[in-house]
């Protein structure tokens, strides 16, 4: 059985830990690159080319697309690293505003349960 943490600073501190799959990297620059692709096409559609005419189109849509969602992917971790550390150094400066909930079992909370007939 998992023991519950006693502090805000144990409650924390696995977060850095957290595994990470293999296309947590490329997910964000797959995508972009695939919607860049995708605009190259669309263009081709809009103009009454062939979709896959002037690849070198494709091929620059695309990797643009991939640069700036890597791009924007770091902006967004960044982001989130920054609030996070904000919130955790709000709380540990007022720990009285944050006490530690109490742990409950489910015989507590659930209610009996009675038969409509």
């Amino acid at each position: 059985m998992m023991k519950m943490p006693a502090t805000w600073d144990e409650l924390f501190e696995g977060e850095a830990e957290r595994p990470k799959t293999f296309l947590h990297d490329i997910a964000a620059p797959l995508i972009t690159g695939g919607l860049g692709f995708g605009l190259a096409c669309f263009l081709n559609f809009a103009t009454r080319r062939p979709l896959f005419s002037g690849i070198q189109k494709h091929i620059l849509y695309a990797g643009i697309g991939a640069v700036g969602g890597k791009v924007a992917e770091g902006w967004r971790s960044e982001f989130f690293a920054e609030r996070d550390a904000m919130i955790r150094h709000y709380i540990s400066l007022h720990p009285e505003d944050f006490p530690m909930p109490e742990r409950k079992k489910y015989a507590d909370i659930l209610e009996e349960w009675v038969p409509v007939r």
